[in-house]
């Protein structure tokens, strides 16, 4: 007997495929990446509980419901019962070539207000065309009976009731199966952030199908809208610069100062003479040079040309712009 797990890496997870492996169920975790949530951890986690693990981007699919949830948004741009019942899709379109039965997830009833009280799992399971062959085995017993259980893959009395929002019980349970390596319970998921979420809105409000790379260079620098369909991205340390330069060479207009330290700014969208004008000032703004004084400034897009810009504004000049 074969399940699949989506596996997240967090502690839930790990104790859904602990409990379930120990009733002589063989278990492959997925994880569904997206430029929103990445595998880092759920490696390390499945790595710590030697259980096979496989990574699948699902950036296109995921992209149409975060702009148009048919169950809307949680606290940000969060599309929780969307994005669940879409992973829990892909995994039911997996089971038959990866030889499973049943799908398995770390979900604790209760533990999230939109995605895990009982109508919103339930919604899930029948939305995800899964229905009965979602197994949750850490709230098993506050369910329904799910179809592993009653078709006797699995032993309900070995299944556990845990709800509510407290860790304390999956903590104390991992201690007793020897799981000591698991992350902190503090979300992955950026479209839960509020900084992100705001950014995201405005991208997707100036261009609805954005570019991968567009969507990368939200994670870093500083974002401000440029008029009506431009915006620019500012580095805000040596890391970041690297960041956005790698990002967006050969995509979108690169600006830096070059007679004084200072950012990488990143320009895309619909851009005017003006737009540029305005971004040169933002980035010679943010850089070392002293008030009023000129500084050397390169455009880097087809070709790279360099011009001079007075600094003399100060960066405080463009806070209202910031996204």
């Amino acid at each position: 007997m074969k399940a699949l797990s989506v596996f997240s890496g967090g502690l839930d997870s790990m104790l859904a495929v602990a409990l379930v492996r120990a009733q002589d169920v063989e278990v492959q975790a997925l994880f569904f990446e997206t430029p929103f949530f990445s595998s880092g951890k759920a490696k390390r986690s499945a790595d710590h509980l030697h259980v096979p693990i496989k990574v699948i981007d699902i950036t296109e699919r995921h992209l149409k419901i975060v702009q148009s949830p048919l169950h809307g948004y949680g606290a940000n741009m969060n599309p929780c019962i969307d994005c669940h019942s879409l992973m829990f899709q892909i995994a039911g379109e997996m089971l038959e070539e990866e030889g499973a039965s049943f799908v398995i997830s770390g979900e604790v009833l209760g533990q999230r207000p939109m995605s895990q009280n009982k109508g919103a799992m339930d919604l899930i399971a029948r939305e995800s065309g899964l229905g009965s062959l979602l197994l949750r085995p850490l709230s098993a017993k506050h369910l329904a009976p799910s179809g592993p259980e009653t078709e006797g893959w699995v032993k309900r009395n070995f299944l556990l009731d845990l709800k509510g929002r407290s860790r304390k019980p999956q903590m104390e349970i991992a201690t007793k199966l020897n799981i000591f390596d698991y992350p902190s319970p503090a979300g992955g998921c950026l479209l839960t952030e509020k900084a992100f979420s705001r950014r995201l809105k405005h991208l997707l409000g100036l261009f609805p199908n954005p570019e991968i790379f567009q969507i990368e260079l939200l994670k870093f620098g500083r974002h401000f809208r440029l008029g009506q369909g431009a915006k620019l991205v500012v580095g805000r340390n040596k890391d970041e610069n690297q960041r956005l330069f790698s990002l967006a060479a050969e995509k979108a207009v690169i600006l830096k100062p070059v007679s004084v330290p200072g950012p990488t700014s990143v320009l895309t969208g619909l851009i005017t003479p003006s737009e540029i004008e305005l971004a040169l000032e933002i980035t010679a703004a943010y850089s070392d040079s002293e008030a009023k004084a000129s500084v050397e400034m390169a455009i880097c897009g087809e070709k790279e040309e360099r011009l001079p810009i007075a600094s003399g504004k100060h960066k405080r000049a463009f806070r209202t712009l910031l996204i």
